[in-house]
């Protein structure tokens, strides 16, 4: 009889036909996969279908709604959140699968290094490594949190860190960069005008600077070259634009007060 503890692998997907297969074969150990499609308009699904009968299709909560939503659907103990442009490593895998065989009950969490393909190479320095996640918990322990589009588990126990590797195929190319940045700054900028979060020119002027710095020389981004740099630039960016368009709002509203009466 197979009573070692049963994983359940959750992945959300949109339009993710050129990544989807090779994050799910590197899960097909797990005893349970289980996608939420946000109704993707290319193979997806289809390509989902041929691994898993627990394909399902719902519309978009948001980046911690939609991993709350997945989490309830999983049927087993633990739950392995992956996004369909991340891979586990052989080595996580052996590491996972032992730790849990050998787990005594006071872990209830794991996290490991995250590290990032990027227009061609593997990147090891800067903000982006070792980009540790927690993704790997026991189901009545934890949840999604945190503030959109950055979801976090939330965990209540002890967490144990790995050292194997999740694998992350990150953007197509610099535009694909850009177009992301583009959108979760906008993302960013709605949470802290809902919040009441109000535009300084400090942070303005201030916060895209350091940040640059923070990446490229205080991290090491610079030891990988062009790509560092490009990293940390763009990350810059994304902090300008993220207040720029806090401060949009803020003047949409203040001229939507301003105008008179129709």
């Amino acid at each position: 009889m197979n009573d070692h503890p049963k994983i359940s692998a959750c992945i959300t997907t949109l339009n993710e036909e050129t990544n989807i297969r090779r994050c799910i074969e590197s899960v097909r150990w797990c005893d349970e996969i289980v996608v939420v499609d946000s109704f993707s308009s290319d193979r997806t699904v289809a390509i989902c279908k041929e691994y898993t009968e627990r394909v399902y299709q719902y519309a978009w909560r948001g980046y911690i709604g939609q991993k709350n939503l997945i989490r309830e659907l999983a049927t087993h103990e633990w739950i392995l959140f992956i996004d369909a442009d991340e891979e586990i490593s052989p080595k996580l895998r052996q590491e996972i699968q032992a730790e849990l065989a050998a787990n005594a009950g006071d872990i209830v969490g794991y996290r490991f290094p995250r590290m990032v393909n990027y227009l061609g190479r593997w990147i090891r320095h800067g903000e982006w490594y070792p980009d540790i996640k927690l993704r790997l918990f026991l189901k009545e322990r934890g949840y999604s949190g945190g503030t959109e589009p950055h979801d976090q588990v939330i965990i209540s126990g002890n967490v144990k860190t790995l050292r194997g590797k999740l694998y992350h195929y990150t953007y197509d190319n610099i535009r694909d960069h850009l177009e992301t940045m583009n959108r979760f700054s906008s993302i960013t900028a709605q949470e802290k005008f809902r919040s009441n979060s109000r535009f300084r020119w400090v942070d303005f002027l201030f916060r895209p600077p350091f940040r640059f710095f923070k990446a490229f020389i205080m991290r090491g981004g610079f030891l990988d070259g062009r790509r560092g740099f490009l990293i940390a630039l763009i990350s810059a960016f994304g902090v300008c634009m993220k207040y720029a368009k806090l401060w949009e709002m803020e003047n949409e509203k203040a001229r939507g007060a301003a105008e008179p009466p129709s």
